[in-house]
């Protein structure tokens, strides 16, 4: 087969790409899960609390919606949907940490939640806490 035949080939097997409505959808659902965010935000601002605390509520709630979705196997059948619209970071990171967990809760809550939970989460983890102290140091030393 020359290469000529198998490019030719390749481009016949290979599935279009519709870019253009991959990204329509990535941009309306990634919307969506913002406005939900902000709604959630206002709504916990008219119920009392105040700017960071409803931030933090709607965080929050935001988390638990995706991990919930995760759990029940609909969060895959959204993103298969919307592409990089489900990565909105604080949805797509609670889906990263449930979907292990999920998926290797036969192993038991130890070896297979537990463990399986943070191979996503841990580094995540560990670099953010240790960006976190380098700051700290840093700040501390220049307001001396």
């Amino acid at each position: 087969m020359t290469q000529k035949q198998y490019a030719k080939l390749v481009k016949e097997i290979s599935p279009r790409s519709h870019i253009g409505k991959d990204c329509l959808f990535a941009f309306v659902i990634g919307g969506l899960i913002c406005l939900l965010g902000q709604c959630l935000m206002t709504l916990y601002g008219t119920m009392g609390a105040g700017k960071q605390d409803a931030g933090t509520a709607a965080s929050m709630t935001l988390v638990a919606l995706s991990a919930l979705l995760t759990g029940l196997s609909l969060y895959d059948d959204i993103a298969k949907i919307a592409g990089a619209g489900t990565l909105v970071p604080i949805t797509g990171f609670a889906n990263a940490i449930a979907a292990p967990a999920v998926e290797f809760q036969t192993e038991g809550f130890v070896l297979g939640v537990g463990a399986k939970m943070f191979t996503i989460a841990g580094p995540v983890i560990v670099y953010g806490l240790s960006a976190s102290v380098v700051y700290g140091v840093i700040y501390f030393f220049a307001t001396l």
